[in-house]
């Protein structure tokens, strides 16, 4: 029974698996291997990236979001190219993250930092490390103080949280 439970997960593993692991194949391709073979190699991965991209409704570029990236369900995720996102960010369905305004500065996000469902972070702003971001907050300031959690439209603070509650393998 476990036999036959991981053997169909490795011929048709989840999607936002296969998704987060496309994306750092090409990370890593993109970044680490050039000339020859890999180029070729790049563009094909480019190709099944966007595809899968487009399938699960996603619009995340790569070199973006640092190790340990967990989406949590399907449903439109939609990220500005020049934003940066820490290690072990944990986002959910309908977030935005983007530029404000025409202007092409975005959000710089620290690390260890959960996003909940259709969150909108925009703007050159700066969130620090080990912040939760709530269902529906709008955040258009910047946040430098660890270990809170922040709400409403537009975001302000709400309360400290322990943020390992949130994401578990946070250091």
């Amino acid at each position: 029974m476990v036999f036959k439970k991981n053997s169909s997960w490795r011929s048709s593993p989840p999607p936002l698996w296969s998704f987060q692991k496309k994306l750092r194949k090409l990370e890593y391709y993109s970044n680490c291997k050039r000339g020859g073979f890999n180029k070729i190699y790049t563009y094909w991965l480019k190709y099944q990236f966007r595809k899968e991209s487009i399938k699960l409704n996603f619009s995340i570029p790569i070199n973006v979001f640092g190790p340990g990236l967990a989406i949590v369900h399907y449903g439109t995720i939609i990220v500005n190219s020049r934003a940066k996102v820490g290690k072990n960010c944990r986002i959910h369905a309908c977030v935005n993250i983007g530029a404000s305004g025409g202007h092409e500065e975005a959000p710089q996000i620290g690390d260890n930092v959960y996003i909940g469902p259709g969150a909108k972070i925009y703007g050159n702003i700066a969130i620090g490390n080990r912040i939760a971001i709530s269902a529906n907050a709008c955040v258009s300031d910047s946040f430098h103080e660890e270990g809170i959690m922040l709400a409403g439209m537009p975001a302000k603070r709400i309360k400290e949280i322990n943020i390992n509650k949130l994401i578990k393998h946070a250091e």
